[in-house]
């Protein structure tokens, strides 16, 4: 690895010195290390456009919470570059590696001795009657979850889904979460779904408080496409990915949503998911 990009949580002092002391031991290795603007002039890293950083970096280091980890995977793609994520001390299933042990993750990675997970994504898009809102060439992605949210003043929304080209169920509820492995310790877990082992082949399906209470969070294959009518909605709902990037729905939108064609690449922490687990929900 000749190239690594350093993407920094910017109201973090503590992220902006781990950052400094990596891209210094990097250049001290001949490694190249690459930051936006506003970060490299602190870090003493090359400065690039964040597109850029995602073209060139072999390896793509995150000092940060899980958001600062989520708002760059989703914008990698094709090249699935290995991320390392490094955890500032806070709730994070993604930064797994701790301070203390950045360099010394940074130098095994740098030597080939690692090994990584790939994370399933999901791809959404949403059509409208008659006319597409995004099209197959332009879906959303996500790492976490797809969500469909009833607006602010929104009642009960009614929404028909349908998996694998078969009728499923029909919600009212708040909203209905589509989630990945590595997301069920997000948003889905706080609705109910179950935690489940982040390198599983499914997707879940957890609504949000559903006014039948039998319609529990239930995990379908990630082979399925998932399809998502908007029946009834009395204001304009919100379709977000990762609790970052949104738009409106309406009325008689569809949501499809499916596997994405593309992982995301994590290098693994020497810590189980037991013991993370373990140590993020503190089961003792």
């Amino acid at each position: 690895m000749k190239t690594v990009g350093m993407v920094v949580k910017r109201d973090r002092q503590e992220a902006l010195a781990i950052a400094q002391e990596l891209a210094g031991w990097l250049r001290a290795k001949h490694t190249v290390a690459l930051a936006e603007a506003d970060i490299a002039a602190h870090i003493g890293a090359e400065a690039v456009s964040r597109d850029e950083l995602v073209g060139r970096a072999d390896l793509i280091v995150v000092a940060g919470g899980d958001g600062t980890l989520l708002s760059i995977a989703r914008r990698i793609g094709a090249r699935e570059t290995p991320i390392l994520g490094i955890n500032l001390g806070g709730l994070g299933f993604l930064t797994e590696v701790t301070v203390k042990e950045a360099r010394e993750t940074l130098a095994r990675v740098l030597a080939g001795n690692y090994e990584v997970d790939r994370r399933i994504t999901l791809e959404a898009t949403v059509e409208h009657p008659g006319a597409p809102l995004a099209t197959a060439g332009h879906a959303v992605r996500a790492l976490n979850d797809v969500v469909l949210n009833k607006g602010p003043l929104g009642r009960m929304m009614q929404l028909e889904v349908v998996a694998d080209g078969k009728a499923f169920c029909t919600y009212r509820a708040d909203g209905l979460i589509v989630a990945t492995p590595t997301g069920s310790t997000a948003y889905a877990l706080s609705a109910g779904g179950p935690i489940i082992y982040p390198t599983l082949g499914v997707i879940l399906l957890a609504p949000i408080c559903p006014h039948t209470l039998t319609n529990r969070p239930v995990v379908l294959p990630d082979n399925f496409e998932i399809e998502v009518r908007v029946r009834v909605s009395d204001h304009d709902a919100v379709l977000s990915m990762d609790g970052q990037d949104s738009r409106k729905l309406s009325q008689a939108d569809t949501v499809r949503v499916r596997r994405g064609r593309h992982a995301v690449v994590l290098v693994r922490s020497t810590h189980a998911y037991f013991e993370i687990w373990r140590d993020k929900l503190r089961w003792g």
